[in-house]
């Protein structure tokens, strides 16, 4: 073995020593991989990318803790090419620019490719994803970039269009329970020889994660280490809860994600109380959040909670999420503050979003019904002869431009979805 191979590996052996049980765990080969079976069973996606031995630029997207990340270094390490990984939220468009000056010399010299792995690609800019765009193009770098967010608003169009999204689902209780159970029986990379966890423990941890290994194997470690030397060996109920309740203050002081606060948002605009709804938005502000997300959230709320009972509400958020795209933190909090406290004190209805859901309820119930003869459209003799738009009555043709006539198909043309209030 070189020297220099020598040294690599026992720096690996200390960097593994010391890392986090979530790291240590992580997968070595597909065989280790637990979840995302729709990506990984045969003829799937991902062995299908992998057979056909052309790897195309990817954007993993799922929620945190799904195994993006660790698909992307599996994929990797199943193709000839180098592996670089860098993060959307130290680097900069400078730092790109070498790597890829670094990728054409190897491109060049050995004919070998690389692979660019942006970890929450959708924290970089317009600017910095335009720095990949022509490398992508052509061939230098095959992009891999990981988003908990929807890749269609945080990836540019043109990078977009040139990548393959791989969506990953949440995590299901049995997958994070199997991956609990692995961290505690593989003696190389797990927790401590000997240590096990109550049945009862084990369940609620894997029902806590919410679908989040990471979560999972970081509470699993601190309340392995939490344990008192020489005198527990089992892990239990009461050691998870205060783990996870560690685990919890630090995830917020983090601002991963903040599903708890987004929640109290919400209802709070929804009570409509302006002072608590400024309060959790300062809150998901400070815990570094990101203001798309955020505004995203309140497009939603105009329309579910607002709707017909103030139109302008959907303007007015239209308007703050252009401006908060235009602005930029930190002065975009003031856009928020202004769109938030029009939200919360706005009259509320929700009959759009519950005609909705009731439409599609009779959608999903009733399938196909026939479209009625005289709603349909006969551009042809033949449609014509088939009676297509007999009888329709022209509603303009009428009083007020309203006229009486079945909309609805006949199995439901006495049905109603939309019924609103007082406040419309």
């Amino acid at each position: 073995m070189k020297p220099s191979t020598l040294f690599t590996h026992h720096a690996e052996v200390l960097r593994r020593s010391v890392a986090p049980l979530a790291d240590r765990i992580r997968p070595r080969d597909f065989s280790e991989f637990i979840g995302q079976t729709h990506l990984l069973g045969e003829r799937k996606l991902i062995k299908e990318i992998i057979k056909g031995g052309t790897l195309p630029s990817l954007i993993f997207w799922g929620p945190p803790g799904s195994g993006k990340t660790t698909l992307a270094r599996l994929i990797a390490g199943s193709m000839d090419a180098e592996f670089i990984q860098f993060s959307a939220v130290t680097g900069n468009v400078k730092e790109v620019r070498l790597v890829v000056h670094e990728a054409e010399e190897r491109l060049g010299t050995r004919g070998r490719k690389t692979i660019l792995f942006v970890d929450e690609i959708h924290r970089f800019n317009k600017a910095q994803q335009d720095a990949f765009l022509p490398y992508v193009e052509n061939g230098t770098i095959i992009l891999m970039g990981a988003t908990t967010e929807n890749p269609s608003f945080e990836v540019i169009g043109p990078l977009l269009s040139r990548c393959r999204v791989v969506t990953l689902e949440r995590l299901t209780t049995s997958d994070i329970a199997a991956i609990i159970r692995r961290a505690l029986t593989d003696q190389e990379r797990g927790v401590k020889e000997g240590i096990t966890v109550a049945h009862d423990a084990l369940t609620f941890l894997a029902d806590s994660a919410n679908g989040d290994a990471r979560i999972a194997l970081n509470a699993l470690e601190i309340a392995a280490q939490n344990l008192l030397p020489k005198e527990e060996k089992t892990i239990s109920l009461a050691h998870i809860q205060e783990a996870l309740q560690y685990k919890a203050l630090l995830y917020d002081r983090a601002g991963e994600e903040h599903y708890n606060t987004i929640s109290a948002f919400i209802k709070s605009m929804r009570g409509s109380n302006p002072d608590a709804a400024l309060y959790w938005l300062a809150r998901m502000l400070e815990a570094g959040e990101d203001p798309l997300f955020i505004v995203r959230r309140m497009v939603v709320f105009a329309s579910e909670d607002i709707g017909n009972a103030d139109p302008r509400a959907l303007e007015v958020v239209s308007a703050v999420r252009h401006a908060v795209e235009f602005v930029g933190l930190p002065e975009c909090r003031i856009n928020l503050a202004q769109g938030v406290t029009y939200l919360a004190t706005a009259p509320k209805s929700n009959a759009s979003y519950m005609g909705i859901v009731r439409a599609t309820e009779d959608v999903k119930r009733t399938m196909n019904l026939p479209v009625p003869l005289h709603l349909r459209n006969a551009p042809t003799k033949l449609m014509k002869d088939l009676a297509y738009g007999k009888d329709y009555k022209y509603p303009h043709d009428y009083e007020g431009a309203n006229v009486d006539q079945q909309y609805l198909p006949d199995q439901l043309k006495n049905a109603r979805y939309y019924e609103p209030k007082k406040n419309r």
